[in-house]
């Protein structure tokens, strides 16, 4: 639930806000839902890292709007961390690779 409601909020965003495409690949909970680990992958951008980054900044904004959407499944909105997922990266590396 948690990876599709991220989903449809970077969605929204990634046009006008982040100026790339934005897929979350993987979201991991603590066993107490304390904390979100949430994985994205990002296309499109000249700069993931800056990306990655200004989400980083707009954690909070995030969150509200998660909770808003997801408040009358979930007790508590976890806290949320941003990871670069490269999965897709090292797989190209690895085909180039390969084609050599």
């Amino acid at each position: 639930m948690l990876q599709r409601e991220l989903a449809n909020l970077f969605l929204a965003d990634s046009r006008n806000l982040y100026k790339c495409m934005i897929t979350v690949t993987k979201v991991t909970v603590t066993s107490d839902l304390s904390i979100a680990r949430a994985y994205l992958s990002i296309y499109n951008a000249q700069d993931k890292e800056a990306v990655i980054n200004l989400i980083k900044e707009n954690t909070k904004d995030i969150r509200y709007r998660l909770g808003q959407q997801i408040r009358n499944q979930m007790r508590v909105v976890p806290t949320l961390e941003f990871f670069l997922d490269d999965t897709l990266d090292y797989l190209e590396h690895i085909d180039e690779l390969l084609k050599k």
